[in-house]
């Protein structure tokens, strides 16, 4: 069985309006993310959704498919709830939530995303995927454990997610809260599976914001609190997200060497 992948894409951001659109490598930034998607086994159809027609102009211009959305949804759940009504799914089909701002995401990371929702043995209605921090990755300051921009989360012996925290979960007692080992820690990578009727259940209006997503500012806690079991899929490859210009022209140097074989 194969899954489809919504990818939510807005046109405003606070720290790099346009993203989507931005355009260095000679390719649209989201134009990396769907062909990325594009390349997962498991994944039969990626749709863009946008509320922007610049958003929308630039994905049929490459040949993506794409669905228009309403602007005013609280978060890219309900964007992504939207183009799932529209595709008429059965309740027990699968559909990925895979972040605009992702050209690097691993196509084999998303089918073995998919892979945990069809296994037999899941009982959980949303799955996520997660990697351990780099050895040789920073022990503090960005990027590291201690970094709040970076997620972690916490799993059970059955691979189902405890509690995800901007804070290093667990907490380092023995070295007084300074970072030995990074691969201690478990980085959470904004990448979501769903079963359709879970979806229309986390983005209804009865399963509202609780204590622990108010304090963390993290969606998925109250998905949580509301009793949603998560399923984590632990992976080799970490991708870089693209949040800032920075982040950007980083990933467009580490384009243009990956084509050209040199640095620049």
């Amino acid at each position: 069985m194969k899954a489809v992948a919504v990818i939510p894409a807005r046109y405003a951001s606070t720290r790099f309006p346009g993203k989507p659109l931005a355009k260095d490598t000679g390719r649209f930034l989201i134009q990396h993310v769907v062909e990325r998607v594009r390349q997962a086994r498991r994944i039969e159809r990626v749709i863009v959704a946008t509320d922007d027609e610049r958003i929308a102009q630039a994905v049929t211009s490459f040949g993506g498919d794409v669905q228009m959305t309403r602007f005013d949804h609280p978060s890219g759940t309900h964007r992504v709830r939207e183009v799932t009504d529209a595709l008429d799914l059965a309740d027990d089909a699968v559909v990925l939530n895979v972040q605009g701002d992702e050209p690097e995401i691993s196509p084999a990371s998303l089918d073995r995303l998919v892979d945990r929702m069809f296994d037999s043995k899941n009982e959980s209605q949303i799955a996520t995927i997660a990697a351990r921090f780099d050895d040789n990755g920073p022990r503090e300051g960005s990027g590291s454990p201690l970094d709040p921009n970076c997620v972690k989360v916490v799993v059970d012996a059955a691979g189902r997610a405890m509690y995800f925290s901007r804070s290093p979960i667990p907490y380092p007692r023995d070295t007084n809260g300074a970072i030995d080992r990074p691969s201690h820690w478990l980085l959470h990578l904004g990448i979501y599976a769903y079963r359709v009727s879970a979806l229309r259940r986390i983005t209804s209006e009865h399963v509202e914001p609780g204590v622990l997503e108010r304090a963390e500012s993290l969606e998925q806690l109250r998905w949580m609190e509301h009793g949603f079991s998560i399923a984590v899929v632990v992976v080799d490859e970490r991708s870089v997200g693209i949040d800032t210009p920075a982040d950007y022209a980083a990933f467009v140097k580490r384009t243009r060497e990956e084509t050209h074989g040199v640095s620049v």
